[in-house]
């Protein structure tokens, strides 16, 4: 599918479901990894993942598309267009918007090494995800210095 295909198909859905045009841009953003799609706020264009209409196919998209049109309908006619406002939650139950899209695994960062760290002075141990710099962080109970005990690979 192209951005002009996926204009079109946004236009059109815009029509059927609510009743009004949409008269911005909605275009595929290939820098989206985990998140469907987004309402920009300030363009009032919709930019959607690609992925997730590759993986999860054409009903995923629709249903990517509706939510992504309930934030900008209820933003452009100043109603509560956030996802915990009752406006949101009252038209994304009038058009069968889902609430959540499908989640694509493969773009969560496996964290495949873990750090060891340890206070010097009160030899307290912390396990991180991601590196970090020792000269800038102190221990949370003595705020002795941290030193890097060791760093292994996560099965």
């Amino acid at each position: 599918m192209t951005d002009q295909e996926l204009q079109l198909l946004v236009e059109q859905m815009s029509l059927e479901y609510f009743g009004r045009r949409f008269l911005h841009k909605a275009y595929f953003n290939p820098r989206l990894k985990t998140t469907g799609g987004r309402y920009l706020l300030k363009s009032h264009n919709i930019e959607l993942n690609r992925k997730s209409y590759e993986l999860f196919g054409m009903e995923e998209l629709r249903g990517i598309i509706l939510h992504e049109l309930c934030h900008y309908h209820l933003h452009i006619q100043g109603k509560g267009y956030k996802h915990r406002d009752k406006d949101f939650r009252n038209l994304m139950a009038k058009v069968g918007a889902p609430r959540y899209c499908s989640r694509i695994e493969e773009s969560y960062r496996k964290h495949k090494t873990v750090h060891l760290y340890e206070c010097a002075t009160c030899h307290q141990q912390y396990i991180r995800k991601r590196r970090m710099d020792v000269r800038k962080y102190s221990c949370g109970i003595c705020r002795g210095p941290l030193k890097k005990v060791s760093e292994f690979k996560k099965n």
